[in-house]
């Protein structure tokens, strides 16, 4: 490949070929401090590679800022930024590569396409809450928010290029005299106080992108930096052309003092309240192009007056939530509870369709329904209640009130019953699914575990014995030990008649153990490579996740056939962190905690797509033959095309009253005869049709 040509300011005339094991195939952008290309890996993954200009890379001060820059990107999730792939600050041309987003950044949107409208602006101001939230939650203050810096992704804004970002415990410190920054997006403290530079300078410089967002211009306005330097620190900022409903609090992201602004925390539970019809439907921008606008240079100013206004824009409005699993039981108390009515929306098309429901029984600020599907009902705990709701159309078929917090499991509906954990895990107790009545209820012992398969409920003792109770009567079946299992925690997965047991040994081999629930029965025992945890099962097959690091990233997924006694792994690009899996057919769906979605065939050995979502900390992705769903933290349902990897629809979000409060594990969303049952932290249970997502 012949050398390429740049034309960027201040870039070199000749650049490299490769940076590391990375061949860089195009420009796409160049700034101040280096190149941003587009390259790829040795298994074609598309990533965006920074190279450093050469007269910085022989600048030890810089070479400590990149290092800087690399640790602070790499400490942020990947819901809201690029997630970083690799980096080498010790090269003779430094550099770091970062998945590669596709979308514009928000100045080339705005010198495109003109003003955003006011529902575009409310979606932007939130996902830049939601990453400030992000940067700052880690220590990490970004100090260079500006347009160029925001990418339009189709799942919400990305902020990128931590060049100038300080962790709060660097040793690095801004030269006296020295203005690092752009002018037009920079706080006053920036200029008065550069060594002070805190968290609340990303919030008014979040002010300055809105408003360059919502008028083509900034909120301090010169062809002269200096001139804006000074507007930034002395005079009111001019808001003409703001929305009126987001004006005062984008005002209140320019206060002069750094204590009186909003937090990002702040700022996202008064964008809720904003207007009734704020909704977080999501902005799908062009693919981004290779041929980009330099992005603004540190201590430029920037000033556009663009007339021009939006044109086609594509939105996906919602109807339904994620279902947010790991419900607590309590003691059921008899008696009846009136039926509130569920609400309905969407027109049908005929009498007979579906329509997408929503229904509350729950009080306000009781936290979020756990739900499962069974004998044509949806089962609910939700704070002190346990409740049936009909699927097709969310009526309220019965009600209990419950007294004892039980573990962080849905109903499970087995032996022609509804199981509950009560107590604190202590009893389980078994109701009838036509009226919640309880029919018996069974102490348990210390144990590691609850699963249900089939008619059987298996209950593991501290002393490692595992009894199987006949869901239908409470009675216990058998009684016995596990071969090759001290301490058995068994897991089942949908249509498989088997439990599986899992242990790891010395660090290098996993057994794994199925047993038969009726009989208590070991059916097979395979001892495997690696430290693996089963996901799934297919046709026979047992899906695993193989962790790996001092960190137990997943680094692969492998597939297990007990028929042949043959194993097949895939080793990930990038190993993931806190990864929930999925599997449907040969295809294993992985959601990582930053939001990094992605779907390996284990039959081609193949990754077949990636996307970078803003889920941070989601649910165990499930799918159908058409769609990926995933639910998110903030109540959001998102679909993702099953065979491009493209979003394709999401709901809004619902926090309800306690929105502060983040739930450390969610449900995995139901699908059931082509629909989807989800809730919200409001308390809210929804229904939407997964045919077609965009039209939630």
């Amino acid at each position: 490949m012949a050398p390429q040509r740049n034309t960027g300011a201040g870039a070199e005339a000749e650049l490299p070929e490769y940076a590391g094991h990375y061949r860089l195939e195009s420009c796409l952008g160049s700034g101040g401090m280096g190149v941003v290309h587009l390259a790829r890996s040795t298994s074609g993954m598309k990533l965006a590679v920074k190279v450093v200009h050469a007269e910085f890379a022989k600048d030890p001060e810089f070479r400590g800022r990149f290092r800087q820059e690399v640790a602070a990107a790499r400490k942020v999730s990947g819901a809201f930024t690029a997630s970083v792939v690799d980096a080498d600050s010790e090269a003779e041309r430094p550099w770091m590569a970062t998945l590669f987003i596709p979308g514009p950044t928000l100045s080339e949107h705005v010198k495109r396409n003109g003003a955003m409208s006011p529902a575009e602006l409310r979606r932007l101001m939130a996902g830049l809450a939601e990453a400030l939230r992000d940067i700052h939650r880690v220590g990490v203050v970004h100090r260079d928010l500006k347009p160029s810096n925001v990418l339009l992704a189709e799942d919400g804004p990305k902020v990128i290029d931590f060049g100038i970002s300080r962790p709060k415990d660097s040793e690095l410190r801004t030269e006296t005299g020295k203005l690092i920054g752009t002018p037009p997006f920079m706080a006053p403290e920036q200029f008065r106080r550069p060594r002070e530079v805190g968290p609340a300078a990303d919030v008014f410089a979040l002010g300055s992108v809105m408003v360059h967002a919502a008028t083509g211009r900034g909120p301090f306005d010169s062809d002269s930096p200096y001139v804006v330097a000074y507007q930034v620190v002395h005079d009111e900022p001019d808001l003409t052309g703001v929305p009126e409903n987001l004006a005062p609090l984008v005002l209140r992201c320019l206060a002069k003092e750094p204590e009186d602004r909003p937090t990002p925390d702040e700022l996202m539970r008064e964008l809720r309240s904003v207007a009734a019809s704020y909704d977080t439907q999501v902005f799908i921008p062009a693919q981004r192009s290779t041929d980009v606008a330099e992005p603004e240079p540190v201590v430029e100013a920037a000033g556009r007056r663009s007339k021009r206004r939006l044109g086609k824009r594509v939105a996906l409005a919602a109807g339904a939530l994620s279902l947010l699993a790991g419900g607590v039981f309590a003691s059921v108390q008899l008696a009846d509870s009136p039926s509130p009515e569920a609400k309905s929306s969407s027109s049908p098309s005929t009498a007979a369709a579906f329509r997408a429901w929503q229904a509350k029984p729950g009080p306000d600020g009781a936290g979020t329904p756990q739900c499962s599907y069974g004998a044509g009902k949806l089962f609910c705990t939700q704070s002190e209640l346990v409740f049936a709701l009909a699927p097709s159309d969310g009526t309220l078929l019965w009600r209990r009130s419950i007294s004892e917090v039980g573990s962080s499991a849905p109903p499970v509906l087995s032996g022609g019953l509804v199981l509950i954990s009560t107590d604190e895990g202590r009893r389980v107790q078994a109701l009838d699914p036509a009226t919640g009545r309880a029919r018996w209820q069974r102490s348990t012992p210390a144990q590691t575990g609850t699963p249900c398969v089939g008619g059987t409920l298996l209950l593991t003792a501290a002393d490692g014995t595992v009894t199987g109770v006949d869901s239908a009567t409470g009675d216990a079946k058998w009684n016995r030990r596990i071969p090759g299992q001290s301490a058995p925690a068994f897991v089942s997965f949908t249509g498989d008649p088997l439990a599986y047991a899992w242990s790891t040994s010395d660090g290098s081999i996993t057994r794994v153990t199925a047993v038969d629930p009726a009989t208590g029965v070991v059916r097979w025992d395979a001892r495997l490579r690696g430290i693996l945890q089963p996901v799934g099962t297919v046709g026979g097959s047992v899906y695993l996740l193989s962790a790996a690091g001092a960190y137990g990233d997943t680094a692969a997924v492998v597939r297990y056939d007990p028929g042949s006694r043959t194993s097949v792994r895939v080793t990930l690009p990038v190993p993931r962190q806190g990864v929930h899996a999925g599997v449907r057919g040969n295809v294993v769906h992985l959601l990582a905690s930053g939001g990094s979605l992605e779907a390996v065939d284990t039959k081609t050995r193949k990754r077949l797509w990636h996307l970078e979502t803003s889920v941070s900390r989601g649910s165990v992705p499930v799918a159908d033959d058409k769609h990926v769903y995933v639910s998110a933290p903030d109540g959001r349902l998102l679909a993702v095309d099953a065979d491009s990897g493209r979003l394709v629809g999401q709901t809004p979000p619902r926090l309800g009253t306690n929105s502060d409060r983040v739930a450390g594990t969610l449900p995995t969303p139901v699908l059931a005869h082509h629909h989807i049952y989800a809730t919200a932290p409001d308390g809210t249970v929804f229904a939407v049709p997964a045919k077609n997502p965009s039209a939630w």
